[in-house]
């Protein structure tokens, strides 16, 4: 270990904690020294205080950083001074310490650039197969370099993408490759907890702290003391407990409800969200403090429809998954992939997944085709002839309109009309268009008289279709 102050008392009380640990430590007291140990050995953990008498350490830290080194920096900060640290663990510092020092932090945080060292050594890294993103394009390439380089770092990640991306799925990567791998991963959702047990779910209680506080519980914070707190969709948490988030996080040291004194933890926060959160600081929703303590650094995830040279590797994977769960073995139809390739996937990898589940419930024998996908929008022309492409259902032939409330008749053996120009916009689309495709189906069901073959074969859609439509869509028969 390399150990640079200029305070002498506090550079042997460092000296003399590291060496009970066991470990060789050296010592400079400002930069010039500093520099002349660095170009004559080679550190597991380099701690240096941020201001020298020849500088700043946040100088040693760009210095290591940009030789190609793989030798941790951690900075020592005066109490109080949040944005010293930030500024350093955006220069590339592995961790940071505050004065007054905590000698257990002190020692939780070697411990973490030991193992960090250790797991990033030659023969422990890991195979890209092994990675939970899946995909060979420039763009998962590029992310997964990126998820190597900040699992070194203990600064704070804010993970940004849109819903269904992968946002969960590159935390747990980042704390995979991590030095706290063999520490807890917990995720938590900020916006599935009720405002009024926040502060006790992140934070824990004491026995008889409230009514109901049977026993002493530990919160998300001690559950996940060594290693890595997940707050995913964190622009949902209310101002009042942003604030006791802050502290929590700077600090590193949490109360439960109903005790007097404060516990230290050891917890790397990676947070994540499909919004924009400057946009969130900006209209008052959230904390600018709390940005910018969250967001030292940022790691953005590619939309699906951005990498699309992907989807084989990542319908592969899914499909062994269900296969797997359902005992049955699933493929591709003719078209098929295609199909998907023309699809801008809103709801991206999450949507996929969907798709393909939905899929395989309506396929015969496994086999997946064009028209069980369901997708809408999708360029479905462009499949290969003889492939079965169901019919817009402006163009249903054959179906009549009587009996069916409000709808206007249309001769027998004629196509259904299109639908009528809106005059104004429905209120609610999603109930607009499961009222005009509850109609188009009961149509079909009448004019066949409620032979569902034939009424799936009349809308072009497969039997399981429109047997699944009915039953999400409340469609009975009548009866006799």
């Amino acid at each position: 270990m390399l150990v640079v102050d200029d305070e002498d008392d506090l550079r042997e009380l460092l000296e003399i904690t590291l060496l009970k640990m066991g470990l060789d430590v050296d010592s400079a007291a400002d930069l010039r020294h500093a520099r002349a140990l660095l170009a004559g050995a080679d550190y597991d953990l380099v701690l240096t205080d941020m201001r020298l008498p020849d500088g700043l350490g946040l100088e040693l830290v760009r210095e290591i950083a940009s030789s190609g080194r793989n030798t941790p920096v951690a900075v020592v900060t005066a109490f109080g001074s949040a944005e010293n640290a930030v500024v350093a663990l955006k220069a590339g510092a592995f961790d940071y310490v505050t004065k007054p020092l905590q000698l257990d932090q002190l020692r939780m945080m070697v411990q973490s650039a030991l193992k960090l060292n250790t797991a990033h050594s030659p023969a422990a890294a890991p195979e890209p197969a092994d990675s939970r993103l899946k995909g060979s394009s420039t763009a998962m390439q590029a992310l997964r370099a990126q998820i190597a380089r900040l699992a070194r770092s203990m600064a704070p990640i804010a993970i940004t993408g849109e819903s269904g991306s992968g946002k969960e799925l590159a935390a747990r990567e980042i704390h995979a490759q991590s030095s706290r791998a063999d520490k807890p991963f917990i995720a938590v959702n900020c916006g599935a907890i009720p405002e009024a047990l926040m502060e006790a779910e992140f934070f824990g209680y004491r026995k008889g702290a409230f009514t109901g506080a049977a026993d002493e519980r530990d919160g998300f914070f001690q559950a996940a003391n060594g290693g890595t707190l997940m707050l995913d969709e964190v622009a949902d948490l209310p101002l009042p407990m942003q604030v006791k988030l802050l502290r929590a996080i700077q600090e590193r040291r949490v109360r439960k409800i109903g005790a007097t004194a404060e516990e230290p933890v050891d917890v790397r926060i990676v947070s994540a969200t499909h919004q924009n959160l400057a946009r969130c600081v900006e209209e008052g929703k959230f904390r600018q403090d709390l940005f910018y303590r969250l967001n030292v650094i940022e790691l953005s995830l590619p939309p699906l429809r951005d990498r699309l040279d992907d989807l084989p590797v990542l319908i592969e994977a899914i499909l062994a998954r269900l296969s797997a769960a359902g005992g049955q073995k699933a493929v591709l139809g003719p078209g098929v992939l295609d199909a998907l390739r023309s699809y801008s996937f809103p709801g991206n990898v999450r949507e996929l997944e969907n798709v393909l589940e939905r899929a395989l419930a309506f396929s015969n024998d496994g086999v997946i085709d064009v028209n069980d996908l369901s997708l809408k929008g999708a360029k479905l022309a462009d499949a290969p002839a003889g492939a079965p492409v169901a019919p817009a259902l402006t163009e249903v032939p054959g179906l009549s309109t009587a009996a069916v409330p409000g709808a206007m008749p249309a001769p027998p053996g004629e196509r259904m009309p299109p639908l009528p120009d809106l005059a104004v916009l429905p209120s609610n689309l999603p109930a607009y268009l499961e009222r005009v495709e509850r109609e188009i189906i009961v149509r079909a069901l009448q004019e066949t008289q409620y032979n569902r073959t034939q009424a799936a074969q009349l809308l072009g859609i497969s039997f399981r279709q429109l047997r699944y439509q009915m039953q999400k869509l409340g469609i009975q028969e009548p009866e006799g």
